[in-house]
């Protein structure tokens, strides 16, 4: 099941465990058995501390339990979890076998102290980037707190249950039976739900810092990078985001991130992450800016307020809170969000399987989305609001040469269409006839582009455009003496990840010039 080259990794990996678990595994006569079974066995002859039994009694076949002798860790793979999960798996191998997480002891303490029973069952796909993150951190609560329960389920797998459910984008998390919540999830997001005291206690701990020198808002490429070049100069430096990474963990392939010449979004981030860390950053997850107070005077301290409670102070600000994907606002898309409108392709595209989707967009993103998800659904129909598609022409090649996939050029979609539980169709406008038509369909995969995240700055002195974005100078600082702006929220063109990492160091190299000049 595994290559050699896997298996000497994997093997090197295990011997860092520290005392005797098992695999308890439950399958029935089926392909899909046999395959986990084999995957079992390889894992199973690289270390003298695992042993393997195939007597397990679960009803969900194939799936296995990591249990260590006489005692049930709570971790439950239903399915084979290869693709982007396989690190989940090495990871819950390693922590069931005594390895310690790579999290602080003070949050190993905060999940010893959750009370209560928990069942949390998370549905992933093996595209889905986004899935191990909530697959780990759950396994994570599991292994460390006898009350909680994890199950992490191939949604290709159990089709029954996916459709029984309505499960129509993943990660999508059940907790004692009911919807916890969908999408990218970190361990302290899971954690500030699960323990409803956490948010105000951080509010608490970040109202008596004192005032920073330089106060990043946002974690994404452009953050991270003010981050590390306002470190190196020595100062103060502060850095609060809602989650660390932004858009980048929403994306599968990146190819044009000089000197890498390939990786995914998920990796980038956690690259990003780790290279913070090695300097003397105050990262503060979990706050999402909501109000921004100029100084009194030049040369004072900017206020920044959160959802949480919290208030930081900060002689410089740079604002590196990114974009999101923009949405069609048309009546029935925030309704079925989820329930057939989609944003991310890669990760909810095995859901739809042997169905008809739409893909909103003829650029770039909504090509590559139309020619992936066409080797998973039955039927694409793309559906461009300009006369032509915009993508590049190598693109468009590949995308004529598919058999299941229809372009719809000028067409302005009206209308998402349901049946009260999940979309059935869509309706657009011919712009040259101005007749409505309708398309049947099971699910809509938005790509039109993104929109900066600044609806919280406005009433504010800070410049911006009529679309939203920030209006910096050649320096990065914005209409406000102190206050920067890098990456995709402000006017700068060309939103990549490369061009964000360099404005977010000028953006700091700004803010550092500021200081010493005033």
């Amino acid at each position: 099941m595994l290559d050699a080259n896997l298996k000497n990794q994997l093997k090197t990996y295990l011997e860092k465990v520290t005392q005797p678990f098992e695999i308890v595994a439950s399958l029935d006569d089926g392909a899909k058995s046999q395959e986990l079974l084999g995957l079992l066995e390889d894992i199973d002859s690289l270390s003298d501390k695992l042993s393997l039994k195939t007597d397990g009694q679960d009803s969900r076949r194939p799936s296995f339990a990591l249990n260590r002798p006489g005692e049930e860790t709570g971790v439950v793979f239903a399915g084979i979890p290869l693709g982007h999960e396989f690190t989940s798996l090495v990871l819950a191998l390693l922590q069931t076998g005594g390895h310690p997480p790579k999290v602080s002891d003070e949050v190993i303490e905060q999940i010893k102290s959750i009370e209560g029973d928990f069942l949390f069952e998370t549905y992933y796909s093996l595209s889905c980037q986004n899935c191990p993150d909530v697959v780990q951190a759950l396994n994570l609560l599991a292994i460390f707190n006898p009350g909680i329960r994890h199950v992490a389920i191939d949604g290709a797998l159990f089709q029954d249950e996916v459709e029984a459910r309505e499960v129509m984008s993943v990660p999508s998390i059940y907790l004692n039976g009911k919807p916890f919540d969908q999408g990218r999830m970190t361990l302290e997001q899971i954690l500030a739900k699960v323990d409803t005291g956490a948010a105000e206690r951080d509010a608490k701990k970040l109202n008596e810092k004192a005032a920073f020198d330089t106060l990043i808002i946002g974690g994404g490429p452009a953050g991270a990078s003010a981050a590390i070049y306002s470190a190196r100069k020595g100062i103060n430096t502060g850095l609060a985001a809602e989650a660390f990474g932004g858009q980048v963990a929403d994306t599968m392939g990146i190819e044009n991130f000089i000197s890498v010449s390939h990786t995914e979004g998920p990796k980038l981030v956690r690259a990003l992450e780790e290279h913070v860390k090695d300097y003397e950053v105050d990262v503060m997850n979990l706050q999402r800016a909501v109000k921004f107070t100029p100084a009194d005077v030049q040369g004072g301290l900017h206020q920044l307020s959160f959802d949480s409670g919290a208030t930081l102070k900060s002689k410089t600000v740079i604002l590196a809170t990114g974009a999101r994907w923009r949405e069609m606002n048309v009546p029935g898309e925030q309704e079925y969000r989820n329930k057939g409108v989609a944003y991310c392709p890669h990760c909810d595209g095995p859901l739809y399987k042997g169905k008809r989707v739409a893909v909103i967009g003829g650029g770039n993103s909504g090509v590559e989305a139309a020619i992936d998800l066409a080797g998973i659904v039955a039927h694409v129909t793309l559906i461009e609001f300009m006369d032509e598609l915009r993508a590049d022409a190598v693109l468009q090649t590949k995308l004529k040469s598919l058999p299941n996939v229809t372009v719809i050029a000028s067409a302005q979609t009206t209308e998402v269409n349901g049946d009260g539980n999940r979309v059935t169709g869509l309706s657009y406008k011919d712009r040259h006839t101005d007749e409505l038509k309708q398309v049947d369909l099971e699910g809509i995969f938005v790509q039109i582009g993104l929109v900066p995240n600044t609806e919280w700055l406005k009433g504010s002195p800070i410049e911006m455009t009529p679309r939203g974005e920030i209006i910096i100078d050649s320096h990065g600082m914005t209409s406000v003496p102190g206050v920067f702006a890098a990456g995709d929220v402000t006017t700068v063109p060309y939103k990549q990840i490369v061009i964000a990492v360099g404005e977010g160091a000028k953006a700091s190299l700004g803010a550092f010039d500021f200081i010493i000049r005033n």
